[in-house]
């Protein structure tokens, strides 16, 4: 499918529930402000693109790529990023709540989740690899036969994670983190 492209743009306060995003591959530009709440971004491409500010929960993300998309304090929550196109898969997230997304079976490895709200969020069957989460709320996420090898989670809080159905060769965890992950085993540790 050939996209018209749209390059180096800044868009700000847009309300796309009222402007459809037009379909294009978006490189390196800037969204701010803009409210894309439950709109459709299917089959977009979004290439070197930052999102600021932004509202973009429960959009319908299907078969949309994102390459090195940074999202900077957006709202996302329930979206389900499994539908995205798989191929060179690519985010940064920074002080962002994604709560209720899926990144079922997605292939993740050196992703950045920093100072992010992640509750419900499902990670099953992800290649988390070398992930970093700093400072990351993961209350009731879902980790299972998740390939967590070399992230880090040495700030994180809340999380669960079964060592017995995952991958955790060493990844980072804090003291106190480190305890979480004998929840499974219920030890009486003082």
């Amino acid at each position: 499918m050939n996209l018209p492209l749209i390059t180096d743009q800044d868009y700000t306060k847009v309300d796309y529930t009222k402007t459809e995003l037009p379909k294009a591959e978006y490189d390196n530009c800037t969204f701010v402000d803009c409210n894309f709440s439950e709109t459709q971004l299917s089959n977009n491409m979004f290439i070197d693109c930052e999102f600021v500010n932004c509202n973009l929960s429960n959009v319908n993300v299907k078969h949309t790529t994102f390459k090195d998309a940074t999202f900077n304090e957006c709202k996302l929550i329930g979206i389900v990023f499994t539908e995205c196109n798989p191929f060179l898969m690519s985010f940064a997230f920074i002080k962002s709540n994604l709560s209720f997304s899926s990144f079922f079976e997605c292939k993740l490895n050196k992703t950045v989740y920093d100072t992010c709200y992640l509750e419900n969020v499902e990670f099953s069957k992800a290649n988390l690899s070398q992930a970093i989460f700093k400072d990351c709320n993961l209350f009731k996420s879902t980790f299972n036969n998740t390939n967590l090898e070399k992230a880090n989670f040495k700030t994180s809080y809340n999380f669960y994670i079964n060592p017995q159905l995952n991958s955790l060769k060493l990844a980072k965890f804090s003291k106190e983190g480190a305890l979480n992950l004998l929840k499974i085993y219920q030890l009486d540790i003082d």
